[in-house]
């Protein structure tokens, strides 16, 4: 049961952002001749809002549309008509429009904030408990064994695995800074994906490149800036492990 009402949450919140402003104009109505415009508007305000806030952005917009043609036809004179013929009516209709959107995006941009800081806060962790564990005695295999691990989480991967040595045929590399170079061009990773299929993640120890995590992308699966610079922090944990393990063979 969980998992249909998941698969389905989207389709779920725009129906609820649809019904939700019906079934609140529709108890207004017996006391619409006695109750003020500007008193229901702000009632279907506070259930945009609602919408908005627990919902999605698309949801909240859906809602304020609701609201605005149940306010137009159950709560305005001529009843149960679209046809407001009062300008205080349409001005009340025109505010309620624009009050929706305005909280439907602080609503949106609230969520988005809140779920960076609390990605960055994962980012945070999850470096320093692969620096914990490099440092910790753990051999090099258990250490590249995570990062990969890790790597294919956070960027998506459908396989990674990782090469040791001084020298490599050429791929399409993540830079230091996360960005991805195809020759002269920056590709744009946080919309289309990483490119090919396969690319390379360096690490380097004691000023040159001795391995290279390579990588499989899943095709046209995007990838923010933040998570391409955490997965080159974490390749860098493995260059302590790794310098010593060439100098041996």
């Amino acid at each position: 049961m969980l998992n249909w009402v998941v698969a389905r949450r989207q389709s779920l919140a725009l129906g609820v952002a649809v019904v939700l402003p019906l079934g609140v104009a529709a108890v207004m109505v017996p006391f619409r001749a006695s109750f003020a415009d500007a008193a229901a508007a702000l009632v279907l305000v506070a259930v945009v809002a609602l919408v908005a806030i627990v919902g999605t952005r698309v949801g909240g917009y859906v809602a304020t549309v609701s609201a605005a043609l149940c306010f137009d036809f159950f709560l305005t004179r001529p009843y149960d008509q679209f046809a407001m013929t009062q300008r205080p009516d349409i001005e009340i209709a025109v505010t309620l429009v624009v009050v929706g959107a305005v909280v439907t995006e602080l609503a949106a941009r609230s969520r988005h904030h809140h779920r960076v800081a609390g990605d960055e806060s994962d980012y945070v962790k999850l470096i320093h408990e692969v620096s914990e564990l490099s440092t910790s005695g753990a051999s090099r295999d258990e250490v590249v064994s995570r990062v990969s691990a890790e790597l294919v989480r956070l960027l998506h991967l459908r396989d990674c695995t990782f090469e040791a040595g001084p020298t490599f045929k050429p791929m399409t590399t993540i830079n230091g800074d996360g960005s991805v170079h195809l020759g002269p061009l920056v590709w744009p990773v946080e919309r289309w994906g990483l490119p090919g299929s396969q690319i390379g993640l360096e690490v380097h120890g004691r000023g040159r490149m001795v391995g290279r995590f390579v990588l499989t992308p899943t095709s046209a699966e995007p990838v923010s800036l933040e998570r391409r610079v955490v997965a080159v922090a974490l390749a860098d944990q493995v260059s302590s492990l790794v310098v010593p393990y060439l100098r041996a063979v």
